[in-house]
């Protein structure tokens, strides 16, 4: 997902979807999948050298991602992508950038956990540990950890709340790309991931899958093919409005309901639970992994409390 917070933020997207040719590409790489440039300009009626621009512009947009894939004969190939999954575009915000907090967490620096196999955890060049072996999940080493995945359980993370005393919180904003937790790689593979704050639930969402169809952007060259590749960016909000995935809303939770004070601990937990109708594991991917450069991202909005 793209989040586009103002209209000149979103101008490179703009002029790249102001071409019928680029819109064609994207259409054709959303309904039949990835292709190589070869493939693409013959789908498209036209010389490489013609396709050559419009992906470069649609890959500085954010819309296209490239990958490198050596075929059997046929030398060293670039294959084309679609890289983002919804595109959310704010033309009014409801809050000031002023007053604004902002905080990114890696993956590994959970402050709770109890998770099941299969399982594991990696840093930006190697495995921690032993993978499907739950006890390193507590391994000092985690705190580096670029990647985790489960297939049931949870991982929570304390976040910070450096709001000033004077303010009120009136909106959460986190972000991070997730996927499933397939055995290898399967891209539909469902699973129900909840996510609570402070023990409340907050909504859940239905990953479609553990993608590993391409190489993530970020994912390290040592990381073995059939494991996962990348997640999809999602952004869970909660304001005075309700809880919200992607601008749509997925619960009546509101932020009023916690009472949050500039020293209220906030816990984020992500699980994947025994009751759920798909337990189809999760993968929190971090910047060193994937196809967003990001750990999990935090943004808090606050104003003047209320007299």
């Amino acid at each position: 997902m793209l989040h586009i917070r103002s209209l000149e933020e979103g101008l490179k997207l703009f002029k790249a979807l102001g071409s019928e040719m680029r819109v064609d590409i994207v259409r054709i790489l959303t309904q039949e999948g990835s292709m190589s440039m070869n493939e693409l300009a013959g789908r498209l009626g036209i010389t490489n050298g013609a396709l050559t621009g419009h992906i470069r512009q649609l890959e500085e947009s954010g819309v296209v991602a490239i990958s490198s894939d050596t075929a059997a004969g046929h030398g060293n190939q670039k294959i084309c992508s679609v890289h983002l999954d919804r595109i959310l575009i704010d033309l009014k915000r409801e809050f000031s950038d002023q007053n604004v907090y902002t905080a990114t967490i890696k993956v590994g620096r959970y402050s709770d956990y109890d998770i099941y196999p299969t399982c594991g955890l990696a840093t930006a060049t190697h495995l921690i540990g032993e993978v499907d072996d739950a006890r390193y999940f507590a391994h000092p080493e985690r705190f580096d950890a670029d990647i985790l995945w489960f297939t049931r359980g949870f991982v929570e993370y304390q976040i910070p709340n450096f709001v000033p005393a004077s303010q009120q919180i009136d909106e959460i904003c986190i972000s991070a790309e997730l996927s499933s937790e397939a055995p290898g790689i399967n891209g539909v593979w469902p699973s129900d991931i909840y996510f609570h704050l402070n023990d409340t639930l907050l909504g859940s969402w239905l990953s479609p899958g553990d993608f590993g169809d391409v190489r993530g952007m970020f994912t390290p060259d040592w990381w073995y093919p059939n494991w996962n590749q990348y997640g999809l960016l999602k952004m869970l909000t909660i304001n005075h409005r309700g809880t919200f995935m992607d601008g749509l809303q997925i619960s009546e939770v509101t932020i009023d309901e916690f009472g949050f004070t500039a020293d209220a601990p906030a816990r984020f937990r992500i699980s994947v639970p025994d009751n759920a109708e798909h337990i189809g594991g999760l993968t929190i991917f971090g910047k060193n992994f994937g196809n967003y450069r990001q750990d999990i991202d935090v943004r808090i909005s606050y104003s003047p409390k209320d007299i």
